[in-house]
Order: structure tokens, then C-alpha cells, then sequence
């Protein structure tokens, strides 16, 4: 006999009067059985996790830490992505305003989530790294579909993207890099400067943006900060030549750096769009990016593709490749490399879902009401 339900125990133990006790016994262990099952099927209440308890849930070295270990899922074939991998509302004018989404199942973890963001872009005003444009991950237990968090992603979104294109200089990088180079001093190059910290000692930084008095400010903060020079230049090839390592993070849709005037032996980290000339990718020694799927997907990188200034064949490898050495690292001192991101949603849900849990543990967060309640 099976209980299929607790509230019906009583009455199960009424029939039962002339049971044997062996029967009686597994009917107890049954019934213990469903209370512990619906007790865990229970909903329960979401939890928002706002943007200011996440600076406390995440470190940078826990985000670098989880953007390795989801390379490596990638390489292990363990992530599932979406169909289509991203959704996309692009309003013109008078509105200029943007959704994005995209969502992922993490298989080892197990998790899975939706990441959404809302921006406004006229062209000449970008609110993508901004706190007041919208930006939402919702986590769900893959096993029963229950709900388990809302976190507003400002931090770890800054934070994942800068370490994720970092990450892969653990192979990448030259030998001893001296001189930084930060074309964009922004959200981006301020977290790219924090993950750099905790792999680098640069003698020397140089930097440019768009306004003299925002680079001129950055440098004056970073120099008493680091204890070394921190110059402002005016443009980016000033900054590009002078680079043992150098990185473009701006919010342009120009092509913003050229190939030539990235040195013998020298890493480039373009963030985004045509943070590199497309025309010159084919020129570098090794080109790595962190996911053909997910990069052929954004216009400037299609279009790329599709006149034939780059092809798959010419590929390095995937930054997932590079972490679990099917395919090497740097091989020389003389190497000109160029790493290339998008952004892979799968290390954002991965990211929120250790917010997540440092929340649980913690008592962090609003727990919403359970939608039965």
C-alpha cells in the first residue's frame, strides 16, 4: 500500500487496525516520506537581491574564479544555451530604447536563469554601464521550476565582463608586462584595472577617453592609488603603441584601434564591437575569442565574417580552448595576440547564482511572497 498524500494518513491507519507490524512499519516510512516531499515541494518566496548587497556577496577573485570554472564547462559541452540564443527590442527615435535577453541551463552547477537589460542609446548617449539603466538576472531550480531569485546585475555584470577577457591572460599575456594601455576609462576600465591588480605590478599606466578632464581626473586618482605614473594622452595610438598589454573598453561603434600600432610581443583585449579594426584581426599572430556562437550573432562581427576580412579557420582557438589546453597559449616573446569578448550569459547566471547562495547563507536580500501565500 502507498500513501499518496499526508492529509490522508489517518485514514490509512484506520483500515489498518489488524495490519501485520511489518506493513505498519512501511506505511510510517511512507507517510514521513510525502511530508518530506511536500514539504520541500512547498513554494517558496523569491529573493531580491538588490545592487548594493552584491558588492558584498562577490569579490573580484571570486568572479575571475567562476568565469575559469565556466570555460570549462563550455569546453566540457555542459551548458545549454537558449533558442534563439538572444532576443532583442530595438526601439528608434523618439525613444532610443533597448532590450536585451538571454537565458542559459547550467548543467553542473545545476542552474538556470534569464538575464535582461534596458538601456537607452541615441548615439551619443549610452546608459549600458549606468546604474540607471535596468538590469535583472531570475534564477530557477532546473529540477522542479520553482523560482529562486532576482538580482539586479549592475556589479556583477561590471565585474564579469572585465574578468572574463582578463581571465585568459594567464596564457596569454607577455612575459613581465610593464605598460598598461586603457583606451576607455569608464566602468570597464575601472574593473579591468581591478582584475588586472590581482595578476600584475605595472610600472606604468597610460590611458585616453574622450574628455581631457575625465582622463586627466582618472590618472590624478590611479597614480596616488597605485603609487606609479598614470598618463593621460590624447589619443589611442599613443596608448595602443606604448602597450605591453592594452585594451579597448569604450562604448563606440567606430573603430576605435589598428593593428599596427599594437608591438612586437604585445596583448590586445578589444571588449567589444570594433574596439579593433576588422580589417586588421587576420594580421595578429593568434586570435582568441570566448565563443563563435555567441559573437556571429552581433552585427559587427557577422559583417566581419561575411566580406571575408576573417574566417574560422584563422581562429586561434575559444578562450574555453586556451583554459583547458586543447589549443596553446603564448608560444614566443614576439607574439602579437588579440582577445576578443561579447559577453557568455552562461558566466553571468553563474555568477548571480554564487550572489545567490552568499545571500541565502547570509540572510540577504527581501524574500517576496510565495506565490501561494
Amino acid at each position: 500500500m502507498v500513501v499518496s498524500n499526508s492529509n490522508t494518513f489517518l485514514d490509512e491507519m484506520i483500515k489498518l487496525e489488524n495490519t501485520p507490524l511489518l506493513s505498519w512499519r512501511l506505511l510510517m516510512k511512507q507517510a514521513r516520506l510525502v511530508k518530506i516531499m511536500e514539504k520541500n515541494m512547498a513554494l517558496k518566496g523569491v529573493r531580491f537581491i538588490p545592487y548594493k548587497e552584491t558588492l558584498k556577496l562577490l569579490s573580484v577573485e571570486e568572479a575571475m574564479q567562476i568565469c575559469e570554472d565556466v570555460y570549462k564547462m563550455h569546453a566540457a559541452g555542459t551548458v545549454q544555451w537558449s533558442e534563439p540564443s538572444s532576443w532583442k527590442l530595438d526601439a528608434d527615435e523618439p525613444y532610443y530604447n533597448h532590450w536585451h535577453v538571454k537565458g542559459v541551463l547550467l548543467k553542473e552547477i545545476p542552474t538556470t536563469g534569464v538575464r535582461m537589460y534596458n538601456y537607452y542609446d541615441d548615439g551619443i548617449r549610452n546608459t549600458v554601464g549606468q546604474l540607471e539603466c535596468a538590469r535583472y538576472i531570475m534564477l530557477a531550480d532546473p529540477m522542479t521550476g520553482h523560482a529562486q531569485a532576482i538580482i539586479e546585475e549592475h556589479w556583477s555584470y561590471a565585474i564579469r565582463s572585465t574578468a572574463a577577457a582578463i581571465l585568459p591572460l594567464k596564457w596569454l599575456a607577455p612575459d613581465n608586462p610593464r605598460v598598461l594601455g586603457l583606451v576607455g576609462i569608464g566602468t570597464m576600465g575601472v574593473n579591468c584595472l581591478a582584475c588586472l591588480r590581482t595578476m600584475f605590478e605595472f610600472e606604468k599606466i597610460i590611458c585616453t577617453s574622450r574628455r581631457k578632464e575625465t582622463r586627466e581626473a582618472f590618472a590624478k586618482k590611479w597614480s596616488k592609488e597605485l603609487g606609479i605614473p598614470v598618463e593621460p594622452v590624447d589619443t589611442t595610438e599613443e596608448v595602443v603603441r606604448a602597450a605591453d598589454i592594452g585594451i579597448g573598453g569604450t562604448t563606440s561603434t567606430d573603430i576605435i584601434a589598428q593593428e599596427e600600432w599594437v608591438k612586437s610581443g604585445a596583448t590586445y583585449i578589444s571588449l567589444a564591437r570594433r574596439e579593433m579594426d576588422p580589417a586588421d584581426w587576420a594580421a595578429f599572430d593568434k586570435v582568441v575569442i570566448d565563443g563563435w556562437d555567441v559573437n556571429i550573432v552581433t552585427k559587427e562581427f557577422r559583417d566581419m565574417i561575411e566580406v571575408g576580412q576573417f574566417t574560422r579557420e584563422q581562429l586561434h582557438g575559444e578562450i574555453c580552448d586556451v583554459v583547458t589546453g586543447k589549443v596553446s597559449g603564448r608560444q614566443n616573446k614576439e607574439e602579437r595576440i588579440l582577445i576578443h569578448t561579447t559577453g557568455l550569459v552562461s558566466q553571468d547566471i553563474a555568477v548571480c547564482h554564487h550572489i545567490y547562495q552568499r545571500a541565502k547563507e547570509q540572510g540577504v536580500g527581501i524574500v517576496l511572497p510565495p506565490t501561494d501565500a
